[in-house]
């Protein structure tokens, strides 16, 4: 249960009396959570390895502390106070991942993991025993080192691998799971991973980059499609990608064609061959890219074209927006010999574009995190104008600090997106149906070990991996039993 000095704010919100921004009637709330961040467990029962406990076990150095998610939150062992402190929140659904080497221990769709099925069937009827909608994750980084082994994203072959694992997960849950994510961030898949080899597998090759990205965006078609063909005219779910973190703005006026070639980049490239009228990659990226092969000597174009056949499998492959929000970066053209330091998006480097932090803004913690809410409403605009009016859900939205138990910084940071939000749904008419905030819980923060972005704090020092309420979560809390927004500060 809540402890006394969380539950203080909970008595300070309603003294103040603040003003409410009212969400519309049907908005749901969530909080969000993946498979290797929070389960443990890596090598419980017939589990075999993903390429994060590869790269952690043999590249500890990709891990700011040296650790790595072997135990995590043991979610697998504690599932059930999990779905507790959903319940504690009042959380209308709970957005977590599968573990692609927990289900499928080969790697491939020949044998499924009974202990697996049952870890997750166990999960998914505990949400729904409270009221509380499971939204699954199939994809969220974790591949199969197995098929790592055979080039993983670089394969072709592994849209045909996917859609066979996604057709188990539909088989398995799609009778009580009605919204789906296929893959989330392309771009930590493809462009952090291969271009600075900060993610796993840690491999640094920039060709990747791009083979990678058509190969996510074909997966993820051949996925949508079998759901959209064999399951939902028996289930009447959704599914979507979900896409990119970071707003890219401007740095000057003059800036403006940087700063929208770095958002086709970044965005355009995982979203232009699904949202588009058109289909495939965005041209002005396209051409530009190939503009640099032929300057660079290239026989081939290193964004690999889709064929007619391909841009019909992917187009039209959604039925919503989803996307995640973090900071934003000012985006800018290189001066003559200027030095462009490397970025989790290497390609920017190849158009020139240097990203940079708000002028005005400092750091919360490093590595840098620039808070600018405003970043939300703007991105959402974007998408607006370049897909129309479609329906869109914040899949992720959320803020690191130290660990403190009174985080008044995640709650501002936390009202000031929502507020965002709220008004890009009453003022500029946009239909946002769902915000899931990151995370649940502090989990195991990839290749920075130590953030702490949970609405529960875990205690890592403890076998139990004891889950304590921040102020935040009854923030939180109090926002979705009000369905309205108040100011987290007296």
């Amino acid at each position: 249960m809540f402890s006394s000095q969380v539950a203080v704010v909970s008595i300070l919100l309603t003294l103040v009396g603040a003003e409410e921004l009212v969400f519309p009637p049907g908005f749901k709330f969530g909080a969000a959570s993946s498979a290797y961040q929070i389960e443990g467990a890596w090598n419980v029962s017939d589990k075999t390895e993903s390429i994060w406990d590869r790269a952690l076990h043999t590249l500890p150095w990709m891990s700011t502390d040296g650790t790595n998610g072997d135990v995590a939150c043991d979610s697998y062992h504690l599932w059930q106070r999990d779905i507790e402190m959903a319940e504690e929140l009042g959380l209308k659904f709970y957005r977590f991942s599968l573990s692609w080497t927990r289900l499928l221990p080969n790697g491939f769709a020949n044998k499924i993991s009974e202990d697996g099925k049952n870890y997750y069937d166990n999960l998914i009827n505990g949400l729904l025993e409270k009221g509380i909608e499971p939204l699954v994750t199939i994809y969220h980084w974790d591949l199969p080192q197995s098929l790592q082994d055979l080039g993983g994203w670089t394969n072709p072959l592994i849209s045909d691998w996917f859609e066979d694992y996604a057709r188990v997960v539909y088989s398995l849950y799609a009778d009580r799971v009605k919204t789906w994510i296929t893959i989330n961030e392309p771009v930590a898949i493809c462009d952090t991973a291969y271009s600075m080899g900060t993610f796993a597998p840690g491999i640094i090759h920039l060709e990747s980059v791009y083979l990678c990205s058509k190969n996510v965006l074909l997966a993820h078609a051949k996925a949508w499609r079998v759901y959209d063909e064999e399951y939902k005219p028996l289930y009447h779910g959704k599914l979507s990608i979900c896409n990119h973190w970071v707003w890219f703005e401007a740095h000057t006026e003059d800036d403006e064609e940087a700063a929208e070639l770095s958002r086709q980049y970044s965005v355009g490239r995982y979203t232009h061959a699904i949202y588009s009228n058109e289909g495939g990659w965005p041209p002005a990226i396209e051409e530009r890219l190939n503009a640099y092969n032929v300057l660079h000597g290239y026989s081939h174009p290193r964004l690999p074209p889709f064929t007619d056949e391909e841009k019909e499998l992917v187009k039209g492959t959604y039925d919503y927006y989803g996307f995640n929000y973090y900071f934003s970066l000012m985006a800018r053209r290189a001066l003559p010999g200027e030095t462009i330091t490397p970025h989790y998006v290497a390609g920017i480097r190849e158009l020139g574009i240097v990203m940079e932090a708000y002028p005005d803004l400092s750091p919360t913690l490093p590595p840098a995190f620039y808070k600018y809410p405003e970043g939300l409403r703007k991105h959402i605009s974007w998408i607006r104008e370049k897909y129309g009016d479609l329906e869109l859900m914040i899949a992720e939205n959320g803020f690191y600090s130290t660990g403190k138990m009174n985080d008044f910084d995640r709650m501002d940071y936390m009202h000031d997106c929502l507020e965002q939000m709220l008004l890009a749904i009453t003022e500029d008419g946009a239909n946002v149906t769902g915000y899931s905030y990151w995370s649940l819980m502090d989990s195991f923060e990839w290749n920075e070990s130590g953030l702490k972005f949970g609405l529960y704090h875990v205690d890592f020092n403890s076998t139990e991996r004891t889950r304590s309420a921040r102020a935040s979560a009854d923030y939180y809390k109090t926002v979705i039993k009000n369905h309205a927004l108040h100011s987290p500060r007296p």
